[in-house]
């Protein structure tokens, strides 16, 4: 089972004040951070080599209009390529985002989710790699998302129509469905997508990225590996992948029902009835993690309750707890778990 090193703390490098965000990065130059400040200035840091270098700076607009849904108050957040090429600045709970080439110091592209009900989820975009370039999937309407390559801003996924209008045929393939946060699988392969269905209600959904981009342009949509795991009272809670083929999804559960973590295997699917998403099978349901998760491939780790828990996911035995740490973001290249506070980066080493 893994273990949790000490933890220990280093200052905020020279000139970034305020950190609104983090990205891990890893890469040829080794294991960092891009960081992203309070004035939108995206720098690369290693806080180990003590360097912080600026590449490049955001334009996202604040979006004033914006009315918070539950609490959900706008956020900048930031998302970075594999290749450490490209950085996306995108408005949580809004509608508006762009993409930068970190290289050049320009912005590839302009995103725009649409709106309508852009409130209730954070922005819905991964970055991936196809065939050997970056892509970037994103949401350009409520139940539509779309892959466009980072470099160019070319649209890679071309269908339609995905909507209509009052008096008109629902068009094949129509999915009524917000699409919400969305998770790569460790190894690329596999969208995980935390969205929800009207009357609110959460349902994720996950399909395979390359039989989206090499064949079936309606994949998302009901493509033949879409797999479905469970409904539930809420969504845009705690979820990680635990390897490349398990997902840990937290479940808040109801006035009858307890809240728990309910882990799922996708290489354990179930073949779907006619004209129903296949779904996936639930090998382990948790009471106890509880916030943020994390996972290093075998273990499940939950930041909250005062400290970092660490569990078996399949027994739901707790392995460890570290006091006092409650981590918000992990490198997996590193395997280092980081929490911001006040001014500091506080770290922790998986072993």
């Amino acid at each position: 089972m893994v273990h949790v090193g000490p933890v220990t703390e280093v200052s905020f490098p020279a000139g970034v004040e305020a950190i609104t965000d983090l990205a891990p990065v890893s890469d040829g130059a080794g294991p960092s951070w891009l960081v992203l400040d309070g004035g939108g200035v995206i720098s690369r840091w290693n806080p180990a080599a003590g360097t912080c270098s600026a590449l490049a700076a955001a334009s996202v607009p604040d979006e004033p209009g914006h009315q918070a849904w539950c609490g959900h108050e706008l956020r900048r957040r930031l998302h970075v390529a594999a290749s450490a090429r490209f950085a996306a600045v995108v408005n949580d709970y809004g509608r508006l985002g762009e993409v930068i080439d970190l290289r050049a110091g320009r912005v590839t592209m302009t995103l725009d989710n649409d709106g309508y009900h852009e409130e209730t989820v954070p922005f819905s975009i991964a970055f991936a790699r196809h065939r050997g370039q970056d892509v970037v999937i994103h949401r350009t309407a409520w139940n539509r998302l779309d892959v466009s390559e980072a470099a160019t801003g070319r649209l890679m996924t071309a269908r339609g129509p995905t909507s209509y209008q009052s008096g008109e045929p629902e068009p094949d393939h129509y999915l009524d469905y917000f699409h919400g946060v969305l998770y790569l699988s460790p190894d690329g392969a596999r969208v995980f997508d935390d969205g929800w269905v009207w009357q609110p209600f959460g349902y994720p959904e996950a399909w395979e990225l390359a039989a989206w981009l090499d064949g079936n342009a309606w994949e998302s949509e009901d493509g033949p590996t879409k797999t479905g795991f469970c409904g539930l009272e809420c969504w845009d809670r705690a979820v990680t992948w635990i390897g490349s083929h398990r997902v840990a999804i937290e479940d808040t559960g109801d006035d009858e029902t307890p809240a728990c973590t309910r882990v799922f295997d996708l290489t354990q699917a179930a073949a779907p009835g006619p004209g129903r998403t296949r779904q996936a099978t639930e090998i382990a349901l948790l009471h106890g993690p509880e916030g943020r998760f994390f996972s290093d491939g075998t273990s499940l780790l939950s930041s909250g309750a005062g400290g970092l828990s660490c569990w078996d996911p399949l027994t739901g035995a707790r392995t460890g707890f570290t006091a006092g740490f409650t981590p918000a973001y992990y490198h997996p290249a590193a395997r280092e778990l980081v929490e911001l506070s006040d001014g500091k980066l506080r770290r922790a080493q998986l072993t």
